[in-house]
């Protein structure tokens, strides 16, 4: 593959180099993800970025950004972060076969003495 080639898109790479009968194999066990990466860091490398700043380039865009209004957003960089939420999901997800997992989880939050309330909540008898 040439530098043009993967220095556009490293998802399109990622997917092809995946998808080729000749590597598919060895790279079964390899999330699309981590071959992304992997093109992002060379990518970096041949335009002349410092291991850092391909660093920093490539954590900007594997991470969700909560204040990030994402209904702005076109279809493909929002297709990404869902993608990453998504893989974040499975990751952090508790399954049945999982060491730790426990069915039926009860969890008792404390009670703090002094309770703020909202306008928006209380009662009021003569508003209704």
């Amino acid at each position: 593959m040439s530098f043009l080639y993967f220095s556009k898109d490293c998802t399109r790479a990622a997917e092809q180099l995946k998808n080729n009968p000749r590597h598919k194999s060895y790279l079964e066990q390899v999330s699309l993800r981590q071959l992304e990466k992997l093109f992002s860091f060379l990518r970096g490398y041949l335009s002349g970025q410092s291991l850092a700043e391909t660093m920093e380039q490539i954590r900007r865009e594997t991470t969700i950004d909560p204040e990030e209004d994402l209904n702005k957003l076109d279809d493909k960089e929002l297709a990404k972060r869902k993608s990453i939420m998504d893989e974040l999901f499975e990751k952090n997800q508790k399954k049945k076969d999982d060491p730790n997992f426990v069915y039926d989880i009860e969890v008792e939050f404390p009670q703090d003495d002094q309770q703020q309330s909202c306008g928006w909540d209380t009662e009021s008898a003569d508003e209704f």
